[in-house]
């Protein structure tokens, strides 16, 4: 069997079971059997796969058809332009929290951004993502799952960034030892009773994904603490699920009357990042960040 046919097959078996992106999908996992890259496997699809690796190809493709994520099976995910360790350990991230770091850099280009707290690190790809494009700062990424920082700790290490970044074990803001200029947070906001029991998501940590009864229990919590955490020209930006962004901008209101406060939208439409900035000042600078008070 070539390398195309072995794709074309795995194509028609994840399609067949409702995979999303089967093509892409395959690619992944034929790649990660051969240890080749994208350029070299399209090189070589007229090559022949040996048995030992046609029999590693479908046992990938036998899992994946079961539902379990490419990206635990591959122990990688790209985001924002880096490759990521992943594992069932931690949830898996998505492309939409991209927006985060967008935000948080768009900041840093128009204030001193020295002090940065990641709530909820999981692999450490925001923290790690931040550090890259801002290496003079101090930055502070927490996690209440020893599994999750073991495996941040090792994506810093491939990142050249272990330096720059302090992991902390603890819940939400607790283990932050000094106010910091920015919060940034992707916490858990599904609904209780919506969690899933089969697909993908199913094979993620429940504690990354449980938000409660109305999926805004942590989230709200973190705001609460917030206050004492912030430095006097502090920023935090929230990642929310869809339809919850005019809760999460109300309960902010109600703690921080002055404060400047935005909703961005991702790339599907969804009001994705709540984007709050203590100054006063920074209301002068609102549509330079894009922020609607």
């Amino acid at each position: 069997m070539t390398l195309k046919q072995a794709l074309e097959q795995a194509r028609e078996i994840l399609a067949s079971n409702d995979i999303e992106d089967a093509s892409l999908e395959s690619e992944l996992l034929l790649r990660h059997t051969l240890k080749i890259d994208r350029v070299r496997l399209y090189l070589d699809l007229g090559r022949e796969l040996i048995p030992k690796q046609e029999e590693a190809f479908w046992h990938l493709v036998a899992r994946r058809r079961k539902g379990e994520p490419t990206a635990y099976i591959t122990g990688h995910r790209e985001f924002y332009g880096l490759d990521f360790h992943v594992a069932p350990g931690v949830l898996i991230p998505r492309p939409e929290s991209e927006l985060l770091v967008e935000k948080a850099l768009d900041i840093a280009h128009h204030q001193p951004v020295t002090t940065v707290a990641e709530i909820g690190t999981g692999c450490g790809a925001i923290a790690i993502s931040l550090a890259r494009h801002l290496p003079e700062a101090r930055i502070y990424a927490t996690d209440i799952s020893a599994p999750a920082l073991k495996i941040a700790r090792r994506n810093c290490r491939k990142h050249g960034v272990a330096d720059n970044i302090r992991l902390l074990a603890g819940d939400m803001l607790d283990p932050l030892p000094e106010p910091v200029d920015l919060i940034i947070a992707n916490l858990p906001y599904v609904k209780a009773s919506e969690l899933p029991h089969t697909g993908p998501v199913s094979f993620e940590p429940i504690v990354a994904l449980d938000g409660g009864p109305a999926g805004l229990e942590k989230i709200r919590r973190l705001c609460r603490q917030a206050s004492g955490k912030l430095a006097p020209r502090g920023c935090l930006l929230l990642e929310v699920g869809q339809g919850q962004a005019a809760a999460v901008t109300a309960c902010l209101r109600g703690l921080f009357p002055s404060a400047a406060i935005a909703v961005t939208p991702d790339l599907s439409g969804i009001e994705r990042v709540v984007s709050l900035c203590l100054t006063p000042d920074y209301l002068d600078a609102r549509l330079a960040y894009g922020i609607r008070s």
